[in-house]
């Protein structure tokens, strides 16, 4: 708040401004710890969260320290650094504060009230601002070390202007983008667009953290020199890096000071244009963007957005694939909600391209060309390998088919007259087998027969039946709830780490079991119908689950 008359001037009351910072700070602390939440202190407040936040934030620090240490020209060091600073704050504003912009639960007590829309709009920003820094500020703590022994203490004091510039840069550009699309496109649209983004924008990120690393010449990335490349003079990063050249000489560009103007005076126009032409009517859109989400559970407004084909679908095959009608309600509510439910779509659906990548990232680890690597694929069992990475999809999908924010909704399961809650659990899991597994194995498998040929069939089927297995297994023994029933905070963190252990350890078994018999087909074929047994037990015990072995909700 020290800076009140600009927020005077862009239009907002500054004690409505406090008021609001002050109780959403407030919820901060209280909100539950991300890795599970103890039901014996309700009234906790989480404070250590943020601290074990930020110490994160200070290890994953560390690593952005290499372009400074490794590039001798301190231009390009300092480009390459703010360009990979840049990268990360964009991404988390993307992938995790824009639920904070377009949160709709304050809309009872505010909206209500006579608070502007710059008001409105500004308390969610700095909120954002706030979140950032504590974020930015251990993160930034190695590099600022590591700048000040490199180029001495006027750089040490001058480090935190530019820092400063590029978070204002990073929050109104982003901020920008999605207020825009607020308002030129249906809220409903709106959110559409940002779920697919995010999914876009974290594959991305995914593919950058393995790939890159592994393409990159480090011999040569000694001696990169950014001033080479014209294009890098109209980024940001550049214009930031260019603040040092106050206090030493870079010698990488010529008329560096006056890319200094741009970096100062891009975050005040951004600011300005955020607030000044984007805020009127934001509140309104929030509303818009709530009767959305509430009208999405309205069977009327579904059928009258044209997707009467996807429902039609939905129930014949719940009728063809399902005997029982526990098991085809079962089937046909997962089959809607995982086509509805945004936060089910940002957990599962980046998992179809990071098989493939981390794929890639095993091939690149031989050190050899990749075309080389490529050739000689053919030849080798890696794409046993290949297959039993897929259950990573199934696994995905089945630990984020029970969860749901609307978790007290399930009731119903226990005021229905069901006989057999096995049943609606079998019909959720065929969905995930069926929409998700599936079609992505058959695109894995053409793939392999493209390149290792017919001679991979039998490992094809084999794979098939063992993933499965594996996936039933998990199902019957870790994820025996009813669908959307409940709740992810009340996942603990010792369920958790045998959820990953068995994640590991049951796949890598089957897999390593598969490896050593791909020589032998009759090997194959005792495995094959083994597994096939086995598969057809569990699968019974899953289906035929009664009540004594189900834990409601909370």
């Amino acid at each position: 708040m020290l800076p009140g008359r600009l927020w005077e001037r862009l239009g907002a009351d500054t004690e409505q401004l406090r008021a609001l910072l002050d109780v959403k700070l407030k919820l901060d602390d209280r909100r539950p710890a991300g890795f599970g939440r103890q039901r014996s202190t309700k009234n906790a407040k989480h404070r250590y969260a943020i601290f074990f936040g930020m110490f994160v934030s200070f290890a994953t620090g560390i690593i952005y320290i290499f372009p400074l240490v490794l590039i001798e020209d301190p231009l390009s060091g300092l480009w390459l650094f703010y360009t990979m600073f840049l990268f990360l704050l964009s991404l988390t504003l993307i992938s995790d504060f824009s639920t904070i912009l377009i949160d709709t639960r304050d809309k009872y007590i505010v909206l209500p009230q006579p608070v502007s829309d710059r008001t409105f709009l500004l308390s969610r920003i700095l909120h954002i601002f706030i979140y950032l820094f504590r974020m930015v500020l251990p993160m930034s703590l190695p590099a600022w070390a590591t700048i000040s022994a490199l180029y001495g203490w006027k750089a040490a004091l001058l480090f935190p202007i530019p820092l400063l510039l590029l978070v204002f840069t990073a929050l109104f550009v982003v901020m920008g983008v999605y207020l825009l699309l607020l308002r030129l496109s249906s809220p409903g649209k709106f959110k559409e667009w940002l779920s697919y983004f995010q999914i876009g924008f974290s594959i991305i990120v995914f593919g950058a953290y393995y790939l890159v690393p592994r393409a990159m010449d480090v011999a040569a990335l000694k001696y990169y020199n950014v001033g080479l490349h014209a294009w890098t003079r109209f980024t940001p990063s550049f214009w930031l890096s260019a603040i040092y050249s106050w206090i030493m000489p870079l010698k990488a560009a010529m008329m560096l000071p006056m890319f200094v103007i741009p970096a100062i005076v891009l975050p005040l126009v951004l600011i300005w244009l955020t607030v000044r032409y984007l805020a009127p009517q934001f509140g309104n859109r929030i509303v818009l963007l709530d009767a959305v989400e509430v009208q999405a559970g309205s069977s009327s407004n579904i059928r009258s957005k044209g997707n009467i084909a996807t429902i039609r679908l939905a129930e014949s095959l719940a009728t063809r694939l399902n005997r029982r009608p526990e098991a085809q309600a079962g089937f046909l509510m997962a089959w809607l909600q995982t086509g509805r439910s945004r936060s089910f779509k940002m957990k599962v659906y980046p998992m179809f391209a990071y098989v493939p990548i981390y794929f890639v990232y095993l091939m690149m680890q031989s050190r050899r060309p990749l075309h080389e690597v490529w050739e000689q694929l053919p030849h080798t069992g890696k794409h046993i390998i290949l297959l039993y990475m897929s259950c990573i999809v199934m696994l995905q999908a089945l630990a984020h088919v029970n969860i749901s924010d609307q978790y007290k909704a399930s009731w119903i399961y226990w005021a229905s007259p069901i006989h057999s809650p096995g049943a609606i659990m079998a019909g959720s899991f065929k969905v995930i087998w069926i929409k998700f597994f599936f079609p992505f194995f058959i695109l894995i498998s053409m793939f392999i027969l493209a390149l290792w040929g017919l001679r991979a069939g039998p490992d094809l089927l084999l794979a098939l039946v063992n993933v499965t297995l594996f996936a039933v297994f998990i199902a019957r023994f870790i994820y025996r709830r009813f669908p959307f029933s409940q709740l992810e905070q009340t996942t603990k963190s010792g369920s958790k780490f045998l959820k990953s252990m068995l994640g590991m350890l049951i796949p890598s078994t089957l897999g390593i079991a598969h490896y050593l018999a791909s020589d032998m087909l009759w090997l194959k074929l005792i495995f094959l119908a083994l597994s096939s047994i086995l598969l057809w037990l569990v699968w019974d015990s899953y289906a035929t689950t009664n009540w004594d072995t189900i834990s409601p909700s909370e």
